[in-house]
């Protein structure tokens, strides 16, 4: 009588806990999950949601929203002197980096000088009030400078028309930072993963091999010179350019040349130094203004111009001029426009946030994905009716803020007015600067984004993501950015896809003297129950792509005449157990497939149960009445209590 009543009263438990499966809550509608994606990213966690706290007072809700969107708000109360000081000299030292370099990005970016630096004056300004990163630098960078150096003039030819070409890149700019802010708003993210880690170091490395080689023109004093990308088409030029000058009977001028490598040697050198030597980090920050200075002193004093020296000439000074009624919102180019900031936006961001992260835990603390993506967007969209061009995080100047010893965000304000006060007082001394110079500041940086070290691991650990990773370097090196972007995606994809249309099917066993059931191949030690097989789809998904094929896999393992079926040698098998815990979503075409699996199982005499279905499994198979065919009491929430209830079955039978 004892046994019986402990036997019911497990048999009790059991299905209380399967009704706790097939009772689970359903799952919330979408505009829900939209709805409380925005309130998440606006509004602070948990119960300090400005909509739902009854206990803040109306004060209290704003400044937590206020909070959430400007962190500046956060720290600034606990802002001392001593950090200030840090910040300062951070910030300085960021400048001293960032004006030369924003100059030459400009110039790589096929726009005047001066737009490379209003680009490091209100972008930073914005991210410092809204960013969570208190160490990444913003402004121009190299490889969005290439992005746009080589899509938009498909559009707007630079050289025809500059100023239509200009517009158009404010244009660019203003949907980049409209696509972050959607991107940051709606939690998507995951668009950004898209351009997965093995894809991003082949496009860097591609990127700057390419850039390296547009620097040839300014480091050769070349005038004529190819609107291409790719290495073939750049290299045949600058063999033309040479070539004809030598037929024409010109004589090239190795100043330019001598004036370039002898600074980017300089530069190389204080690069050394620095990194052997941490109290010199401030060397290789300073040491690109240096040379910009004494490269401008010797040709002014030479009269170097004169000889064949080019110069960047006249730059406009003075403070941002407003760019909103230059922006082509209605013209005839808004789709390529928007298209090509689709494509800076997942680029400037992956970048920025790599970037963000990379520091935020040698600190040990967290950056937010989505608030990262919100403050891009903004100061991409304000840079946009200022004047400024796409802006995102740079390596190298985060790096030198880092070792500069930068406590917060203040030191990108610190820089801004740097540069601001530089564009005020100081651009006509830029008259006389090589053009040489510029080009040996960008080769300079370019070493930090070929990550040799990087593509050996991926080549070890992953041959499908080394290959994504070959692909993207390929595809920018010799045919256009866009082909070596869309090769690294069609690669992430294809491997994507064939995870999925193949996904693992694991036979499971109890592993001795434990409660688990594991994969048998993985641990022979598993013990299989005679009867029964217990089988687990190893996806996210039971969908159109990979349904049949999980139903024609089961089935083969269900099939008396399957040679791998291990359970054929000790009696027919009775009972097919589904865990489920992996299978996060399930589409109709997976339905579809489940129920003729549970149409052909029951003509063999076989019963289906299924394990743990996920929240949003169980709540579509509830709608589809797949419960019902399979019948309530063959869903359990554990494998254990399924294998017990087959054998209670199958004794039952016999």
């Amino acid at each position: 009588m004892r046994e019986q009543a402990v036997f019911h009263l497990e048999e009790h438990g059991q299905t209380e806990r399967s009704q706790w499966v097939l009772d689970s809550p359903n799952p919330p509608p979408l505009w829900k999950k939209i709805f409380t994606s925005v309130k998440e990213t606006i509004l602070p966690r948990g119960n300090k949601f400005c909509f739902s706290s009854k206990r803040k007072t109306s004060r209290g809700h704003a400044v937590s929203c206020l909070q959430n969107l400007f962190p500046i708000i956060s720290w600034l109360r606990d802002y001392k002197a001593s950090k200030f000081k840090d910040d300062l000299l951070a910030g300085l030292t960021l400048a001293s980096l960032s004006i030369p370099q924003s100059i030459g990005y400009a110039t790589l970016a096929k726009v005047a000088p001066e737009y490379g630096l209003y680009t490091s004056v209100i972008p930073p300004l914005i991210y410092a009030l809204m960013g969570s990163s208190r160490e990444i630098a913003i402004g121009p960078v190299a490889v969005v400078s290439m992005l746009l150096s080589s899509l938009v003039p498909k559009v707007e030819d630079p050289v025809v028309n500059p100023h239509a070409y200009r517009n158009l890149v404010f244009t660019v700019t203003f949907f980049t930072g409209i696509f972050q802010t959607a991107f940051g708003v709606f939690r998507l993210g995951f668009l950004v993963d898209f351009l997965s880690h093995a894809a991003l170091v082949g496009f860097m490395a591609g990127a700057a091999v390419i850039i390296g080689l547009q620097q040839l023109k300014g480091l050769l004093g070349i005038s004529h010179f190819t609107t291409k990308t790719d290495a073939v088409s750049v290299l045949a030029s600058v063999y033309k350019s040479l070539h004809h000058q030598i037929a024409s009977g010109e004589k090239w001028n190795p100043l330019n040349f001598v004036f370039g490598c002898s600074f980017l040697i300089f530069i190389l050198i204080t690069r050394f130094i620095g990194r052997r030597n941490r109290k010199f980090f401030w060397l290789p920050a300073l040491s690109p203004l240096l040379s910009v200075i004494l490269s401008t002193l010797i040709v002014y004093l030479s009269r170097a111009d004169k000889h064949g020296v080019n110069i960047i000439k006249h730059v406009k000074g003075g403070m941002n001029p407003s760019s909103l009624h230059q922006l082509q919102l209605h013209g005839p180019h808004v789709g390529q426009a928007a298209k090509i900031g689709l494509i800076c936006a997942v680029i400037a961001l992956t970048e920025a946030i790599a970037v963000g992260r990379s520091f935020a835990s040698i600190k040990g603390y967290h950056l937010d994905g989505n608030k990262e993506m919100l403050s891009m967007g903004f100061m991409n969209i304000a840079g946009s009716l200022t004047s400024c061009y796409v802006a995102t995080g740079s390596f190298s100047r985060t790096a030198v803020n880092f070792s500069a010893g930068c406590q917060t965000a203040v030191s990108n304000i610190v820089m801004a007015v740097t540069v601001f006060l530089a564009l005020e007082f100081f651009t006509r001394l830029l008259y006389y600067t090589p053009v040489a110079i510029l080009a040996s500041i960008i080769l300079s940086a370019l070493p930090g984004l070929i990550d040799l070290s990087e593509a050996c691991y991926i080549w070890k650990v992953d041959k499908l993501d080394f290959l994504a990773c070959l692909g993207a370097f390929l595809g920018v090196l010799f045919a256009t950015v866009e082909i070596g972007l869309l090769v690294a995606v069609i690669i992430s994809f294809a491997k994507i896809l064939i995870q999925s249309i193949r996904p693992g099917i694991e036979v499971l066993g109890r592993v001795p003297r434990t409660e688990a059931f594991c994969d048998v191949t993985q641990y022979p030690m598993a013990i299989s129950t005679p009867g029964i097989t217990v089988i687990r789809i190893s996806s996210g998904s039971l969908c159109f792509a990979n349904a049949n094929f999980v139903r024609e896999r089961i089935l083969k393992w269900v099939s008396q005449d399957e040679d791998d079926l291990k359970e054929t040698s000790k009696g027919r098998v009775q009972a097919v157990i589904l865990d489920m815990t992996n299978l996060m979503n399930v589409d109709t075409s997976g339905i579809l497939a489940l129920e003729e699996l549970l149409k052909r199982l029951l003509s063999r005499g076989v019963e289906l149960a299924m394990v743990n279905p996920r929240w949003l499994v169980i709540h579509k198979l509830k709608l589809a009445h797949f419960v019902d065919k399979i019948g309530k009491e063959w869903v359990f929430l554990t494998v254990g209590e399924a294998v017990e209830a087959c054998l209670s079955a199958k004794i039952a039978r016999t």
